[in-house]
């Protein structure tokens, strides 16, 4: 990768912006269920991509009402699942920080995340969208990270060819089609190896990785 093409970079939300709010309410849905975690979670996903919602084509109470329906859960509803979940998703301060240097440093940063109506709620709590040049959620576009039309679409909307652009998910599908597409992509799966990692993606910009390694 050439490091003085990169624009723009792309931050998923959940997992990376913040806490990842999502997997773990559903392990907590699921304990109280009596349902075995991991398995639960899949099953979970199943009804997201079946219902369309994580594409925008259901409101929030099909998506409960079908999850209740082929999951047969006993306890709880959909007030007191949806809080187990967005309660969960805590924005990391030392993440937005490095969203911030992003943009000091005259690099783009925007949102690309497969979320739902939830994110334009978490950001009414959080207030995070205005650290973002742009926000693209799966929601309000019709697509995912798991097809490469969604990263297309980023790319056109940004102006920047896949080259110029990073992407920084914790989800292993996503960052395949990241690469597939042409992207540099990294993998977030905990801050010291994000660090590293964004120092040798990046390593003209010390005081980004500073910021990522918490110096």
């Amino acid at each position: 990768m050439d490091n003085a093409t990169i624009k723009v970079i792309f931050f998923d939300f959940g997992g990376v912006i913040a806490e990842e709010g999502f997997a773990q309410g559903i392990r907590v849905i699921a304990a109280q269920n009596g349902r075995e975690p991991e398995v639960f979670f899949e099953d979970v996903r199943q009804v997201i991509f079946k219902t369309g919602y994580v594409y925008g084509r259901c409101d929030e109470q099909a998506f409960w009402t079908a999850l209740q329906t082929e999951m047969n859960l006993r306890v709880g509803g959909p007030e007191t699942w949806r809080e187990e979940i967005l309660s969960r998703f805590v924005p990391r301060p030392w993440m937005i920080d490095l969203v911030r240097a992003t943009r000091t440093r005259g690099l783009q940063a925007a949102i690309l995340s497969d979320q739902v109506n939830w994110l334009a709620e978490l950001n009414q709590k959080h207030g995070f969208f205005g650290e973002f040049h742009k926000v693209f959620n799966s929601w309000d576009y019709g697509w995912t990270k798991s097809e490469p039309e969604f990263f297309h679409l980023a790319l056109e909307a940004m102006g920047v060819r896949p080259n110029e652009a990073l992407l920084i998910d914790d989800a292993t599908t996503n960052v395949t089609v990241a690469r597939q597409v042409g992207l540099s992509a990294i993998l977030y799966e905990d801050r010291a190896s994000f660090a590293r990692e964004l120092a040798a993606c990046l390593p003209d910009m010390a005081d980004m990785t500073a910021v990522a390694a918490g110096n």
